[in-house]
């Protein structure tokens, strides 16, 4: 991936791990576009920066994804980076009946979007210099959260969809997935200033030196996130997940 020059969209760029990443993009000489479903936040994350635009889009309403689509490549024909990062979570309690909105929410944010935004935008990255599509992950993708089971299984199936379209479209898109561990944002109360949580502007200068590489991984693996993310290969899966289980 290409550190500079780019027209980069993230979805869910207005706060956490999107905000950080676009804000580090911008500074690095790249034009930025932010989604969103709250204005203020967006407003918020451009302000003073020329080279940022902002749109209200919620990824999970297939018709408003279409119509912005067409807008923000009318605006911006350049736009060869796809960051597929909006997502939210709900914990869950599984072990008795129980309304599963929450549940439906996530797989429609987490995934049903992410597939929804590279289907819209395929035909146009493909045909653009230096493109790729980035999806955020999660460490619970290779080791889940008992108490978050569909949470870790949207990431999951993202993982999984991700490594699945790499060789799809090699020589076309560049496909890359961000691996993040437990950062410090706003994603579950309290967890931006959870001392075991990491830093987020630590997470994002660690991410930025991955991705900006010589040759960028195809996984971009910061080192809080491997002891999840090996702990199958490694034979520490079952420990793993009995460690998360007591959290649960």
């Amino acid at each position: 991936m290409k550190s500079t020059g780019n027209t980069i969209l993230i979805t869910g760029g207005g706060s956490g791990i999107g905000r950080a990443l676009a804000h580090r993009w911008h500074d690095a000489g790249s034009s930025v576009i932010i989604t969103g479903r709250r204005q203020q936040m967006l407003d918020d994350a451009i302000a003073g920066r020329e080279r940022m635009a902002a749109y209200i889009l919620d990824v999970t309403v297939a018709d408003e994804v279409d119509a912005f689509v067409r807008k923000v490549l009318a605006d911006h024909p350049r736009l060869n980076i796809l960051v597929n990062n909006a997502g939210i979570y709900s914990a869950e309690k599984i072990t008795a009946h129980r309304d599963i909105s929450d549940a439906e929410a996530m797989i429609q944010t987490n995934i049903v979007g992410p597939i929804r935004m590279t289907n819209a935008l395929i035909d146009h990255l493909s045909a653009q210099p230096g493109a790729a599509i980035i999806n955020m992950s999660s460490g619970l993708a290779f080791v889940p959260y008992p108490a978050a089971p569909t949470y870790s299984a949207t990431k999951a199936a993202l993982h999984s969809y991700t490594a699945a379209i790499r060789p799809l479209l090699k020589g076309r898109v560049e496909v890359i997935e961000i691996v993040p561990p437990q950062v410090q944002t706003e994603l579950t109360p309290g967890q931006s200033t959870d001392p075991s949580s990491m830093p987020l502007d630590e997470f994002a200068d660690e991410v930025m030196a991955l991705l900006h590489a010589e040759n960028t991984p195809a996984e971009i693996c910061v080192e809080r996130v491997r002891y999840f993310r090996e702990a199958e290969a490694k034979g520490q899966y079952d420990e793993a997940l009995e460690m998360l289980a007591k959290y649960s």
